[in-house]
């Protein structure tokens, strides 16, 4: 068995994820503008990733208190499902937030973890993965593009080259 997941492990997720954010804007404002679509909406992708950090710090202020069988599930879920499908759901919850507004009902990080469980117990059985849980959830949020805001067909400028998530 693989070493359980800590509410550390939880901080470097969140805190790695939001510095994915700030420099994906730091990059798209350097960018030329003839690398946008005309309908790239400059203040709307701001705001999008203005709004996704700003739930990021309430969910960091909040990993305390995630409960030590949370993290064990946690640690199952990181050594049995692939990252590519913990991605997904992440960043729909997040978008989830960050669309309807408050958080409301995932308004901690306990809330946001519980729902990811949730969601991903909804899925066909994953397999071990043999690889350690604090190497899986580096993976569980991408590092590049990390909002998906290049792959609008609103936006145009496309994924940086030489980069990997």
């Amino acid at each position: 068995m693989t070493e359980t997941l800590t509410q550390a492990d939880i901080r470097d997720l969140l805190r790695g994820f939001d510095a994915a954010i700030e420099l994906d804007q730091l990059r798209v404002d350097t960018m030329p503008a003839a690398k946008f679509h005309p309908a790239y909406d400059d203040s709307m992708w701001r705001g999008w990733r203005r709004n996704h950090r700003s739930y990021t710090t309430k969910l960091l202020s909040t990993v305390d208190a995630i409960p030590s069988e949370m993290l064990g599930e946690l640690t199952r879920i990181a050594v049995t499902y692939e990252p590519d499908l913990i991605r997904h759901i992440t960043l729909e919850l997040f978008a989830e937030v960050v669309c309807e507004g408050p958080p409301g009902e995932l308004g901690t990080a306990e809330l946001f973890f519980g729902c990811l469980i949730k969601q991903v117990g909804a899925q066909s059985e994953g397999r071990p993965r043999h690889q350690a849980a604090k190497t899986s959830i580096l993976q569980w949020l991408p590092v590049t593009d990390p909002l998906r805001v290049a792959q609008d067909r609103e936006c145009g400028y496309g994924k940086p080259d030489g980069l990997i998530n």
